[in-house]
């Protein structure tokens, strides 16, 4: 499951730091509508996490997944995994809009939650979780994965924090993505399953905003959303923008489409341009253009000069590991909870937004 072609089936596996011995983390996979789910099994697999179960009511697809990795029980009721005591997380990938409810009830059954992104599709599923996670103490993790699974995006992270470009002024984030209309189901054109372009891929792109600048918080000040040229898809939106402010007076613009041309070897050319008071980064996330694909490569430049960073295969993905150890020792490490709720919410406003002056 690398098919570095399509976004929806690119599932990175890489060599890193096992954090637990085989059996110490179980963890099950559930809902499978999404090929992310493979990605996210890869990462908590990689970080020494141990596949019990999987589950999903289309049987074909749960056997899919069973091949792949071999040795995982198939459930034949959900159920079965929220009853086994020796499962701590339950990974899914589930129809968007019913993401909040299959983790309400992980959560309440005293399991950790993963989800794919976007872990909600309104403001009121975010609050119904929140209202859960107080409730249980259990955490509702998601998998952002332009950067928990992309080396460039995770070495930018490293390098900002350690100081290399100063403290960030703004990030420009430009996330085409490939449509791939032949292989997609249904719902992926049903704004009422997916909530929309912003809700879904931006919040990707918000998450990196908030990560890099530092932010706690953020104002929306302007997003657009649009079906440029997909007619035979009404519930399609293939353009989104939008622009934000952080609490500390960074600012973000991104732009998200369905655009990637047919001649590109990746799902998307994937940019990120980050400007600091000491020095500017430029990610190139998933190719070098007429060069390697895939590619996973930072330009800096800053007070000590101009460097080229290859970072493809170079970062071990450290999120998973964090993860594994923040649902064992109830700390807080890989993404803060409120942190995790906080791109959702951003996205889901600017979302609103747009539909506000579109007239949807």
């Amino acid at each position: 499951m690398t098919d570095i072609s399509d976004g929806a089936s690119y599932a990175p596996s890489g060599e890193a730091e096992k954090v637990v011995a085989p059996g110490d983390f179980c963890f099950a996979a559930a809902f499978l509508d999404h090929g992310h789910i493979y990605g996210q099994a890869n990462g908590l697999r990689d970080a020494g996490g141990s596949l019990r179960w999987v589950y999903d009511p289309d049987y074909s697809r749960m056997q899919k997944f069973a091949d792949a990795y071999p040795g995982v029980k198939m459930a034949t009721r959900f159920e079965q995994i929220l009853d086994d005591p020796e499962v701590r997380l339950v990974a899914s990938a589930a129809v968007p809009d019913r993401r909040a409810g299959i983790g309400i009830r992980v959560l309440e059954a005293g399991k950790d939650y993963f989800t794919d992104k976007s872990p909600f599709t309104s403001l009121e599923q975010l609050d119904e979780v929140r209202a859960a996670v107080l409730r249980t103490g259990r955490k509702y993790a998601v998998y952002y994965a332009e950067r928990l699974h992309n080396d460039a995006a995770w070495h930018a992270g490293e390098l900002i924090a350690q100081g290399a470009v100063g403290r960030v002024l703004q990030v420009l984030n430009l996330a085409p993505h490939r449509l791939s209309s032949s292989t997609r189901p249904d719902w992926f054109f049903d704004k009422s399953h997916y909530g929309g372009i912003l809700t879904d891929i931006g919040s990707h792109q918000v998450e990196q905003f908030l990560t890099y600048a530092g932010c706690a918080e953020a104002s929306v000040n302007f997003a657009r959303v649009e079906n440029f040229s997909h007619p035979e898809y009404p519930g399609l939106e293939d353009f989104g923008e939008m622009s934000l402010t952080g609490d500390n007076g960074a600012s973000f613009y991104t732009r998200v489409d369905w655009y990637t041309p047919d001649g590109l070897r990746t799902w998307g050319d994937g940019r990120t341009f980050i400007v600091g008071t000491a020095g500017t980064l430029e990610l190139r996330k998933s190719i070098d253009i007429a060069g390697d694909a895939p590619a996973s490569k930072l330009l800096l430049v800053n007070g000590e000069g101009e460097r080229v960073m290859e970072c493809q295969g170079n970062t071990g993905f450290p999120f998973f590991g964090q993860l594994i150890r923040d649902c064992l020792d109830r700390s807080e490490v890989a993404m803060p909870q409120e942190h995790c709720f906080k791109a959702a919410e951003l996205s889901m406003r600017a979302q609103l937004l747009a539909d506000q002056a579109r007239g949807a």
